[in-house]
């Protein structure tokens, strides 16, 4: 049966242009589509267009017509989306792989030129600049050089994938962040292809996670791994359950003196809180005409840190409004209002209420000023309540000795040389002894605070708190001209009151797109955001990803010394432990006039809404509400200086590049010439000696635990993608090559090279391996193949299992692989020779991808965990019941020593089934395309 059997296919004609569409309304009279979900309606179409008695059947199509909304999800689905879009970081692996399999495919025999997207794929680079120069209206040029020297490999590379795939684009360096690129550009809404001459809604996966930032527009897609991204570029369609959709109930109006940003972390905390892992999120209420498109973009941006697979908005005047606003093509504009009007898409006043699995409301009137952290961005927190909340977390992060030697100098006679070892009396603390384990009533009752000498000559106080990065960045507000413009207007009344921001505070700027400093231009306020040390600093992802660059040396040292608890404050979407700078501890989130004001504060000690920031000239204090800038202010502002002739001047010949780019010395040929000197780029080893069949799946037996992890463990504790330390096996294999350490770069920037990357994972500075309970954070481990407990680098261990054939499982707790897309994190833990990961619950994206990378994800039963089952991790495990057969069953038995339970397997669909016999997605579809012909 064809698609046109259900008399779908039909033709719109818009602007004198005929277009083939597939009519949902042709299924009305069957079923009751318009009472389906705005993003299930866009999944229905894909379905019916691309149902062809095979990969998508007729039985298919009713299955998702007749949506149960509160049946638990169960029936598999095929979704082909329209494009895929990457960003640098997880892009060139993915290039990476495609190169590797052009060689694979032919020394199998086959056609390397089949290896070659079958969609267009498009890659922003944009997490590659590093926050070197900061402070300086040089900061720009110096870090876009630096930027250059460090990736240049990577970036050649690039260059010569854009040459020798077809369909490839690459957006170059310093033009802007991947999703919001995307937003102003990118995207269609409504999609042409040109060769079939058919119209349907713009779809996408992207290898970022904040790929639904494009929600806001309409446009239905979701971040996957690297490795998934991939075989989508090949044609394959993406195996899916049909979701739950969460509809969310918005009404009402912002009040004054919140942001976007507010919205957003209420909204994350709500939904967090709900649990929506593996459902969609989709708004719809009153309130959604009120939102810009720029606000629902900020929403759609944080889906993943709700945990959903989408958020998505529906189409309606203030998407079409946008699409003029940033410059689409008008016959593009009336294509997507009249596909939308006429596919039942499109959303107002007298639009009816979908059907929902559940609806969770939110009046927008009681929402007011937040931050998020210090470790994840669902812990939000009322600003009112900002300093006690610092107070009470700064108890985790106070080291074992408080006390500074200088608070002590008063206590021990300086002449005394056991001034540093412990009283015999034990009446007076010994040096570095903790003060107190109850509620921290200041910092400064702390006595912490140490003596610093800067760079100018400065001289300076650091204690714990202090706020050493203040960084407007990341794609999640600097899209938004609201919040963007509002840092501006309060860096502006700040400056005109005398203030600046603290000597020891990291400044930086980092915008979505060059769009941002015009309109900043425009509206007269670089000047003002220069003066607090605001200057731009490169056009990228930088802080929230890593990418903060070093601390000033002294400042630095002093915090390393002292082990004193520094803080960050950005506008970011990311803020987890080890992930923004190795010297900073505690992170918050925070919309970008709130970054402003606490790089003027220069602590978390500090309650804003009562609390002086500082002083005017005359001596008289300056307070927050003082200089906050009203949303009229604002809304004026916007309206003067931002405006649609930006966007088309920005994007004009955007994949040109600078001469920087355009003079690269690239490689030639359809197969990439691979360099073993190369230290960025290597050939990855999943293709080698690959045979044409796959190899019979085999149980585990004797294997041995790499890790024993708690909650929360993210893909960042699994795959750090910042600084790396000179003493990790990663840093000491970069050395061992001739990489000086001011060229090590960040393990996102070396991710083309899987000998870094393995030595990486499970690397993250602040990782806890719970094994044995003594092991110093950090990747460590204790190997246990000799007999006795020998403690050492998790990627060691690991080596000297494999070279005893001794297999390796990992054993988790709640929301393990939570964050970023990343699909190393699969890739690392399968090349440790990791067979298996057991968890209480996994995050979507990384259980998809280690089984994309043939690592077996196996689930406690509700109720259990390793604790309850008394596991400490120095069991030897067996895992029975995988071996033979074509599918690996629901349930296995896993045996640890005397120890027996049950765990769900989480194989979630028969594609998956596949994928996990063949070794990992990309071996199957290999072979796939080798079987072809």
């Amino acid at each position: 049966m064809s698609a046109n059997s259900f008399g779908a296919r039909a033709s719109l004609s818009v602007g004198g242009r005929d277009y083939e569409i597939y009519r949902l309304d042709a299924l009305q009279s069957k079923y009751d589509v318009a009472r389906l979900p705005f993003s299930l309606k866009i999944l229905l179409e894909n379905l019916l267009r691309n149902e062809d008695g095979e990969t998508i059947r007729a039985e298919d199509v009713e299955a998702l017509a007749t949506w149960n909304a509160k049946a638990e999800p169960s029936k598999e689905i095929a979704f082909t989306p329209a494009r895929v879009v990457m960003q640098d970081f997880t892009g060139v692996p993915a290039v990476v792989d495609l190169a590797a399999m052009r060689d694979a495919m032919s020394a199998m025999g086959g056609d390397p030129a089949k290896i070659n997207p079958l969609v267009p794929a498009e890659l922003v680079i944009d997490h590659s600049v590093q926050v070197d120069e900061f402070g300086t209206k040089y900061a720009f040029e110096h870090n876009a050089q630096r930027e250059f020297e460090r990736n240049e490999e990577r970036y050649q590379f690039l260059r010569w994938g854009q040459e020798a795939f077809d369909g490839f684009e690459v957006v170059p360096p310093d033009t802007g962040i991947v999703h919001q690129v995307n937003l102003e550009y990118l995207a269609r809404t409504v999609f042409v292809n040109d060769k079939t001459g058919q119209a349907y809604p713009d779809t996408l996966v992207g290898t970022d996670s904040h790929t639904t930032m494009v929600n806001g527009l309409g446009v239905l897609g979701w971040g996957v791994g690297g490795i998934e991204a991939e075989a989508a570029m090949l044609g394959q369609p993406m195996s899916m359950l049909i979701p739950q959709v969460i509809g969310f109930k918005l009404t009402g109006d912002l009040p004054e003196g919140t942001t976007a940003t507010d919205l957003v972390l209420t909204v994350t905390e709500k939904l967090r809180e709900r649990g929506v892992v593996g459902r969609f999120v989709e708004f719809f209420g009153a309130g959604v005409s009120q939102l810009p498109l720029a606000d629902r973009a900020t929403i759609g941006n944080m889906s993943p840190e709700f945990g959903s697979t989408c958020a998505i908005f529906p189409i309606d005047a203030e998407t079409i409004r946008y699409l003029r606003f940033t410059g689409r093509d008008e016959q593009q504009i009336a294509l997507v209002e009249a596909y939308a009007r006429e596919q039942g898409l499109w959303h107002d006043e007298n639009a009816e209420e979908p059907t929902f699995t559940e609806v969770i409301e939110l009046d927008l009137s009681t929402v007011v000023p937040s931050i998020a952290g210090p470790k994840r961005p669902q812990d939000r927190i009322e600003l009112s309540n900002a300093q006690s909340a610092f107070r009470e977390a700064l108890k985790g992060y106070l080291p074992a000795r408080t006390t500074t030697d200088r608070a002590l100098d008063a206590t021990f006679p300086a002449s005394d040389p056991t001034a540093t070892q412990d009283p015999e009396n034990g009446d007076v603390p010994r040096r570095g002894q903790l003060l107190s384990t109850g509620p921290v009533a200041s910092v400064e009752a702390l006595g912490s605070a140490v003596p610093v000498r800067l760079a100018d000559g400065t001289e300076t106080t650091l204690d714990h708190g202090h706020v050493v990065i203040a960084a407007i960045t990341s794609c999640t507000n600097t899209s938004n001209p609201s919040v963007m413009l509002g840092a501006g207007l309060l860096a502006r009344n700040a400056v005109r009151r005398g203030l600046r921001s603290k000597p020891w505070v990291k400044t930086s700027l980092a915008p979505g797109s060059k769009v941002v400093t015009e309109y900043y231009e425009r509206a007269g306020l670089t000047g003002d955001l220069e003066a607090l040390g605001f200057h731009l600093v490169g056009y990228g992802c930088t802080t929230c990803i890593g990418n903060s660059g070093p601390l000033p040396e002294e400042i630095s040292k002093a915090i390393n010394d002292n082990d004193l608890a520094a803080t960050s404050v950005l506008s970011g979407n990311r803020n987890f432990e080890g992930r923004i700078n190795p010297d900073v501890k505690m992170n918050y989130l925070a919309s970008p006039p709130l970054v402003v004001a606490y790089a003027i504060a220069g602590t978390m000690d500090v309650d804003l809404l009562n609390d002086p920031l500082g002083e005017d000239q005359d001596g008289n204090p300056v307070y927050l509400r003082e200089i906050w800038p009203s949303a009229a202010e604002v809304a004026q502002t916007i309206e003067q200086a931002v405006q649609s002739d930006m966007f088309r001047k920005s994007y004009d010949g955007v994949y040109a590049g600078d001469e920087r780019w355009r003079g690269l010395d690239v490689p030639t040929g359809d197969k990439f010439a691979w360099d073993d000197a190369s230290t960025y780029v290597q050939n990855p080893p999943y293709f080698v000696d690959l045979p044409a069949e796959p190899t019979p799946v085999t149980d585990v037996e004797g294997a041995r635990v790499l890790a024993l992890l708690g909650d929360s463990v993210t893909t960042d504790h699994i795959s750090p993608a910042g600084a790396i330390k000179p003493d990790s096996p990663a840093g000491r294999y970069l050395q061992e090559h001739g990489v000086e350490r001011r060229d090590f770069n960040s393990y996102g920037a070396r991710r083309g090279n899987h000998e870094v990357m393995m030595r990486g994972t499970f690397a993250n500075i602040r990782l806890k391996n719970l094994l044995g309970g003594d092991l110093p954070e950090g990747g460590n481990t204790y190997y246990l193949g000799g007999g006795e407990r020998e403690q050492m680098a998790i990627y060691d261990a690991a080596m000297k299992y494999q070279e005893q054939g001794t297999p390796l499982v990992v054993i988790g707790g709640k929301e393990y692989g939570s964050g970023s897309s990343r699909d190393w994190a699969a890739k690392g833990t399968n090349l440790l020779g990791v067979r298996a990961v057991i968890a209480e619950s996994f995050e979507r994206i990384h259980r998809s991808n280690l089984v994309g990378m043939g690592v077996l994800p196996l689930q406690f039963k509700e109720g259990e965990s390793a604790a309850s089952l008394g596991l400490t991790g120095f069991e030897t495990f067996t895992i029975a019941g995988i071996a033979g057969g074509d599918t690996v069953p629901r349930e296995v038995t896993v045996k640890a020593d005397d120890k027996e339970f049950t765990v769900t397997v989480r194989i979630d669909t028969p594609k998956e089934q596949r994928y996990y016999r063949n070794g990992g997605i990309l071996q199957y579809v290999l072979r796939e395309l080798l079987a072809a012909g």
